[in-house]
């Protein structure tokens, strides 16, 4: 086993990993926020981890807390000190069955050097459990409607995997920029040949006032948006998956932002809230992920076969 990482108790009934990164494209948590909510969810075990190394730095100038472990003291005696974890879980159980699997679970933090390194150590742990295909989370911020299904792009690391990903209702993105640590992945990813791919929303933020003192509303959890992508991710994966309670949130996050929104309209009508929300609308194209349910998929493969 690579000296850049631990696992234990062995490969796991489970062919795909869903992972994210505390990161900047993060709006909505969508990549921090909804691995530990899976993680949570589905009683999840740790499995293995990518071993301490020098990923991140303590400080850079100007930046006093960013960097830094938080520290817990009474008395002058460590209660607590963080550490940066990059873990691997397991959801399910430790048997194979007919047409459902568990699957894993990557819950980590961007490292801040030896990014060749870091991506070495968690492409040793997809092999090393067997994984065969990788679903990387992140999200953004526009100016989207809140309450329409959210826009997802996507990158991915194999050309062949373009055809079957259009199936998903997405966007291919055409960003050129600093690569985030999913791009990076991504890049790492087609060097070694594994199937990874970068699932992103779109989240709602609204800037009112054009102004850079004004502010700018926008969701810090977008449950509709943790919905929208698992949605996809339980349909490619084939999960045993119950998301009655993620698409619960995120009905009940779109009824406090219509509250929200009408809220603020009333309140600041030089803002033109309405007029704003009008624009959004027009220059939203929405593009819903419908699919079939796993018995219509399974009685058309049934006919094709009589066929």
């Amino acid at each position: 086993m690579s000296e850049l990482i631990e696992l234990w108790g062995g490969p796991k009934p489970a062919k795909y990993m869903i992972a994210g990164w505390g990161q900047w494209a993060d709006a909505g948590t969508v990549s921090s926020g909804l691995p530990d909510y899976l993680v949570e969810q589905t009683q999840a075990q740790p499995v293995g981890e990518i071993v301490p190394g020098p990923y991140y730095l303590f400080q850079i100038p100007g930046a006093h807390h960013l960097m830094r472990p938080i520290v817990a003291l009474k008395e002058g005696y460590r209660k607590s000190l963080e550490q940066r974890g990059n873990q691997f879980f397991y959801a399910g159980d430790d048997r194979a069955v007919t047409n459902r699997e568990g699957f894993y679970i990557f819950v980590g933090e961007e490292p801040h050097r030896n990014a060749d390194i870091y991506a070495e150590a968690f492409f040793d742990a997809v092999e090393e459990l067997g994984v065969k295909r990788v679903a990387a989370l992140a999200g953004v911020y526009g100016s989207v409607p809140y309450d329409k299904d959210r826009n997802i792009s996507c990158v991915y690391s194999l050309p062949e995997m373009k055809g079957e990903l259009e199936r998903y209702a997405v966007r291919f993105s055409n960003y050129e920029g600093g690569a985030t640590i999913s791009m990076y992945m991504a890049d790492q990813a087609e060097r070694r040949g594994i199937e990874f791919f970068r699932f992103c929303a779109l989240v709602p933020s609204y800037d009112f006032t054009s102004s850079v003192t004004g502010p700018s509303p926008a969701i810090e959890e977008d449950y509709k948006a943790w919905y929208d992508i698992m949605v996809r991710l339980k349909h490619m994966f084939r999960l045993d998956l119950d998301l009655s309670d993620l698409d619960e949130l995120s009905q009940a996050l779109i009824s406090d932002w219509h509250d929200k929104i009408d809220q603020l309209a009333r309140a600041m009508p030089e803002w033109e809230v309405d007029a704003y929300m009008e624009r959004v609308y027009e220059e939203f194209t929405e593009r819903p992920f419908v699919p079939l349910s796993d018995l219509w998929e399974d009685e058309l493969r049934d006919l094709l076969d009589d066929f």
